[in-house]
């Protein structure tokens, strides 16, 4: 079972008069998916930590032999066949030292990073009192861009209207240079860009109110997280939780890969020298003792090689399924450890969006008051929505595969269709990211199994569409805004560092955490708001959680002793 933060489809058996106990939690039946997929969730970790202890044991058991072997095999080999051991050991240091360099930097370079961390911090705050300049600066710069475009378009149209070369007489070409010298180029360019002005005056008219609505809940989203500083915090603990989810695939790969008894043989590394001709490739060898002796001394070119380590055992035999259940595994707990931020998030939020009286009924500790509650009662659905999409990553990675194997072998149809599957599973996972995110929000507000939460998330963003794309595409463009002036700010002061990709990289990544959690906030308040709408109609019964400007914007308000109670 699963319990969420106030209920708003339990009205009817409330009192009718509201009261500060209906902000408690209620409880919610989960689907017998959610319940079978949180035991398969346990088993399957459980599984994966044993598989970790399987190859360790693996390596450990031959460890003295390995190391040994490995030795002699690099002092004395110098062909260029390479060992898997090496391989991931070269890799695995590489990958080491690269991280020991980006800590480094990132500690020389820590003063222009927490300036990006304080500009974001800033921005997200000062959104409550200057989103609807910024919104409406950015509306009409996107407008002022494209009539400079469509004057550009123009005036190069009139300069080539008298040319009497023509885009039939250009043909197909690769070089593009050639295009921009014909009229008819720059009469589609202004046909284009003229329609696509239009249309953004079009709607710049007619959904305004829409626009409205969209920047009344980026300033609620501000308020949201001034309320609540814990939260733009919170992508650490997912930066650290990836974090080790990507450190025990590495490792168990790692361990997999060489757990067993390597096999040297002789090769001659010249067959054209001496007699070496006569060495056939499948005589084992120990490089311990071989170079000592005097088996192959008429072969200068022989040499003791590394080719493999041996399948022998049940846990060698096994070795390819258990990398597919490494792979797999590791892509299920990156997906459930992202639902589990967005979850914890969007019970934070929610909580301060049903919140009557605010911040008075705001809860002490709201974020962690949601990470405990998703950990005890929604695992089985964050399980859920993250098997649907791993298994869809799987069937994109093995598409992946195919297509790299099979490339040269495919004629032009087998490839367009290749290319076809790609693109339709690379929008089928777009949109069950979108969908497990609104589902996920609405666990957090009713508590109710994945599949349910699911359909009411989709079938409520349906309804208001038209919302759904303003409010989208306003806070994009504001986000994007907003990363671009963090970046570019701290990338032209670091701009003389040696270091110079390192900052820029680290501040966006910085930015793109804050604003993460603040599009999530925007997102589960958007939910909040809807729900509002349509359950709530203002009376002493069923008043509106929404805030003083939305109903204002709505042409709304609360009626009877509670009336105006909707506080900013």
């Amino acid at each position: 079972s699963g319990r969420s933060f106030f209920n708003p489809s339990q009205l009817q058996h409330m009192p009718s008069v509201w009261t500060p106990e209906f902000s408690h939690f209620v409880f919610g039946k989960k689907g017998c998916t959610d319940i079978i997929c949180c035991v398969l969730f346990i088993v399957v970790i459980l599984g994966y930590m044993a598989v970790g202890i399987l190859g360790k044991m693996g390596v450990l058991r031959t460890s003295h032999l390995s190391l040994r072997h490995l030795t002699f095999s690099l002092t004395h080999t110098y062909s260029f066949h390479m060992c898997c051991c090496i391989y991931f050991s070269l890799s695995l240091s590489l990958f080491l030292h690269s991280l020991t360099l980006l800590c480094s930097s990132l500690l020389s370079s820590l003063s222009a990073l927490v300036i990006a961390m304080v500009v974001s911090f800033l921005f997200l705050l000062l959104l409550r009192f200057i989103a609807p300049v910024m919104v409406w600066v950015l509306i009409f710069g996107v407008l002022a861009v494209g009539a400079y475009g469509i004057y550009h378009c123009w005036w190069e149209y009139d300069n080539y209207r008298k040319s009497t070369v023509s885009i039939t007489d250009i043909g197909f070409t690769t070089d593009i240079k050639l295009y921009l010298q014909v009229k008819e180029t720059w009469l589609a360019f202004l046909i284009i860009l003229s329609v696509v002005e239009g249309i953004l005056l079009l709607t710049l008219i007619f959904l305004r109110t829409r626009i409205l609505i969209a920047i009344a809940l980026i300033q609620e989203s501000s308020k949201a997280v001034s309320h609540m500083m814990s939260t733009l915090f919170y992508p650490l603990i997912t930066f650290v939780l990836l974090v080790v989810c990507v450190a025990y695939w590495g490792i168990t790969a790692l361990y997999l890969a060489t757990s067993g008894i390597p096999v040297y043989k002789v090769v001659a590394l010249n067959s054209t020298r001496d007699n070496c001709g006569q060495i056939s490739g499948n005589e084992t060898c120990d490089p311990q003792t071989f170079y000592n002796s005097t088996d192959y001394s008429w072969c200068p070119s022989a040499r003791c090689i590394f080719i493999k380590y041996n399948n022998e055992g049940l846990l060698q035999r096994n070795l390819f399924n258990l990398q597919i259940y490494n792979v797999v595994a590791f892509l299920w707990c990156i997906n459930f450890v992202i639902a589990l931020g967005q979850c914890s998030l969007a019970g934070a939020f929610a909580s301060y969006y049903w919140a009557l009286n605010k911040p008075s009924d705001i809860p002490t500790f709201p974020l962690s008051q949601a990470f405990i509650r998703t950990l005890r009662y929604h695992v089985g659905s964050l399980a859920f929505g993250a098997l649907i999409l791993t298994l869809i990553q799987i069937v994109r990675i093995i598409l992946e595969y195919l297509d790299h194997k099979t490339r040269a072998a495919l004629n032009p149809c087998s490839r367009f269709l290749m290319c076809c599957l790609k693109c339709c599973f690379w929008c089928l996972e777009k949109f069950i990211k979108f969908l497990n995110r609104n589902a996920y929000i609405m666990i957090a507000i009713y508590g109710k199994n994945f599949c349910v939460s699911a359909k009411n998330a989709f079938m409520l963003l349906m309804r208001n569409i038209v919302r759904v794309v303003v409010l989208d595409k306003v806070t994009d463009l504001l986000l994007f805004f907003g990363k671009l002036l963090v970046v570019g700010g701290v990338g032209k002061r670091a701009k003389r560092q040696h270091n110079y990709g390192v900052v820029v990289v680290g501040a966006y990544l910085i930015a793109h955490g804050f604003f993460s959690v603040y599009n999530m906030c925007v997102d589960t308040l958007f939910l909040c708001f809807l729900e509002d709408l349509e359950r709530h109609d203002g009376t002493v019964q069923k008043p509106y959680y929404m805030s003083k400007n939305l109903m204002k914007i709505l042409n709304k308000k609360n009626r009877g002793p509670k009336n105006g109670k909707g506080k900013d």
